[in-house]
Parts: C-alpha cells; sequence; structure tokens
C-alpha cells in the first residue's frame, strides 16, 4: 500500500524524456491531454499531431526528471511540423496553423 502523499509516475524508466500537449477545449478549458505512458516520446507526439489526435493545440512541453530540466519545445515542434508538411507539399493542415503559426521562430514585419 503505498503512503497518503503518493502519486503515480508517468516517468517508466531511470533517463527518459517524456513530452506533453496542451490542448484547448474552448469552453471546457484548457487540458494536459491524457496519453499513454509509452507514447510520451517526441516522435509520437509529432506523429500524433500530425495525425489531428490533438485539434487544438496550445503548447508541448518537456521535462526530463533525471537530469532535471522542463521547457516548452513548442517552437521546436512547430519547426519540425512545419518541415514535414513541406516536404510532403501538403502544407501545414488547418487544425495545426494556429500551433504552428503561434511558434513561428520568426517574426514577420506588419510592412
Amino acid at each position: 500500500m503505498h503512503g497518503s502523499g503518493w502519486t503515480p509516475s508517468i516517468v517508466h524508466g531511470e533517463d527518459q524524456t517524456v513530452y506533453l500537449v496542451l490542448d484547448d477545449f474552448g469552453r471546457q478549458g484548457r487540458a494536459w491531454c491524457e496519453t499513454d505512458a509509452e507514447a510520451t516520446d517526441l516522435e509520437t507526439i509529432i506523429t500524433y499531431l500530425l495525425e489531428g489526435q490533438y485539434t487544438n493545440s496550445v503548447r508541448v512541453v518537456g521535462f526530463n526528471t533525471a537530469e532535471g530540466w522542463a521547457r516548452d519545445v513548442s517552437v521546436d515542434v512547430a519547426d519540425e511540423l512545419r518541415g514535414r508538411c513541406g516536404l510532403e507539399s501538403a502544407g501545414v493542415p488547418a487544425y495545426l496553423e494556429t500551433f504552428v503559426n503561434r511558434h513561428d521562430r520568426a517574426p514577420r514585419r506588419l510592412v
């Protein structure tokens, strides 16, 4: 039996980086999307974004408890999504446009 302060861990392994997606559900608010512990690697998150499993993403956060860091990786993920969509010549899907534009590395000039 676990003590009263016990909480389950989504980190399985000595040195695992975990990525989570914050989605905006409109009137219901924003929430970190529930995901299988085995599906928290960066490649799976990017695949799920491209498949439309997250429909109104706000940010992606990565963390590694063994290394002691956490950071917003949204700009890097947006760059990767933009690149993959460009390679396929399909363009960024409509459900990802807001996320990709919000996290554009190069600010656009309003001239």
